[in-house]
């Protein structure tokens, strides 16, 4: 499982190509390239529905023949499919959205919902799910999920698919030094000091260009240890007692030798490059490692279950990706019944095995295609349950501000600070919280 993080975009970076695009809303409203007026009718017609490459390259192909396939009743109108690359989305929603040429109903970047319904431009799905509600659709949503995407005024989007961060062993490098997987903060590294007198390191990591998951680990061991960086009024509160705690952990395994020095400057491909040379005995990383190193040693890749830290919690971090429908829309209802039919049918995405991120849904989750996979099981049973969202501890839903965490400079900052293990736990997190505090203010 490949899984493109589309949770991963700077908020910086985001809303200045939503600056530029409402000036260049004339122009692109002359191109005739998306939606027509809105209306909540239906009328036949066409809307369109815009995805990214979530997976494999059997992923679009797939996903527009689901498309495609869709009858629509008498009245509403058929679908339009359109592939939006990774390497261009942010400009293309965001030039869309400003000028009117949306599509009705999309995918993207995991917050950017968020963005778009502070502008008034996000049609939300509450109605959506009381018909769901009636059909069996809404309780098939694994528990939780639909809330982590709950504004004040409304559900800004629905959950698609899963963004995990968990943790991996080599089972063959464990064996070889007489260990079992840890189940605690201590046994993790106990089980490092084994794999460090071989040579190997026991916390795999990175956070080198594009390397955001280092970030996602730390704030993962903070979410373990009951913190996080928002509280409950949405505002960054990032120096408290339990993410001082879970960095003074993260700072002594840097001291102690059992992460790679080079960590910090890491891509993924590097990272992945390490656990194929055996070098990296155990790590954090998403739940497509695996097979992203492939090979005899991604057959040795294992996930573990979740670590008890030193307050006795559990807890990690993790993205709900999304679908979200838009309120310039040619046809609201004609969007709603799209909406209802594909999810009524996506799981041939997962049974096909196209590389998506894990499952929203219970009943794909229960298909002998996905169950194939222990680690995806694994993921699924003992991870989502106790995983948050950005917005831990103060909540577990997503919202604006966590833009400025996204992907972000200051995260990259922090964590190769964390990782260089010439800092203390709350210098770093003083200056996190500082960055978080002037980037929200822009």
């Amino acid at each position: 499982m490949s899984q493109q993080n589309g949770s991963a975009f700077t908020r910086r970076g985001f809303l200045g190509v939503a600056g530029a695009a409402a000036a260049t809303t004339l122009l692109a409203a002359c191109s005739g390239g998306g939606s027509g007026s809105g209306g909540g009718g239906g009328g036949g017609g066409q809307i369109s529905f815009w995805n990214q490459p979530w997976g494999n390259t059997q992923f679009n192909p797939l996903d527009q023949k689901i498309t495609t396939a869709y009858k629509p009743k008498s009245g509403l109108p058929t679908v339009k499919y359109q592939v939006i690359q990774w390497a261009n989305f942010a400009q293309r929603y965001s030039t869309a959205v400003a000028s009117n040429t949306n599509p009705e109903i999309s995918s993207g970047g995991g917050t950017q919902a968020f963005l778009f319904e502070s502008q008034g431009k996000i049609h939300y799905a509450d109605d959506l799910y009381k018909t769901w509600q009636s059909n069996g659709l809404y309780s098939d949503f694994l528990p939780g999920l639909i809330d982590t995407l709950k504004t004040k005024n409304g559900y800004a989007a629905i959950p698609y698919n899963l963004d995990m961060r968990v943790m991996w062993y080599n089972k063959q490098l464990l064996d070889s030094v007489g260990a079992t997987p840890p189940t605690t903060w201590d046994e993790f590294e106990a089980v490092c000091k084994k794999l460090k007198a071989k040579g190997i390191y026991g916390y795999g990591t990175y956070s080198g260009a594009g390397g955001f998951t280092g970030f996602h680990n730390l704030v993962s061991h903070m979410i373990n240890n009951g913190g996080g960086l928002f509280n409950a009024n949405q505002e960054p509160d990032c120096v408290t007692q339990p993410n001082i705690d879970a960095m003074n952990w993260v700072i002594g395994l840097v001291k102690q030798g059992f992460v790679d020095p080079r960590a910090g400057t890491y891509t993924a491909q590097n990272a992945q490059d390490q656990y194929k040379a055996n070098k990296f005995g155990m790590g954090f990383d998403t739940g497509g490692l695996a097979q992203n190193v492939g090979g005899t040693v991604g057959a040795n890749l294992k996930v573990a279950s979740p670590l008890t830290s030193h307050s006795g919690a559990k807890g990690a971090l993790f993205f709900p990706n999304n679908i979200m429908m838009y309120k310039h829309n040619r046809s609201i209802k004609g969007t709603e019944a799209f909406a209802t039919y594909y999810y009524q049918n996506m799981k041939q995405l997962w049974t096909q095995k196209t590389g998506i991120g894990l499952p929203v849904l219970k009943s794909i989750a229960d298909t002998p295609e996905f169950k194939s996979d222990p680690n995806n099981v694994k993921i699924l049973s003992e991870w989502q349950p106790v995983s948050k969202t950005w917005g831990a501890p103060g909540g577990n839903t997503v919202f604006l501000n966590v833009t400025a965490v996204d992907g972000t400079a200051p995260g990259t900052t922090f964590t190769q600070a964390i990782l260089s293990g010439n800092t203390t736990a709350k210098a770093a997190l003083t200056t996190l919280q500082n960055s978080l505090q002037a980037s929200i203010k822009k």
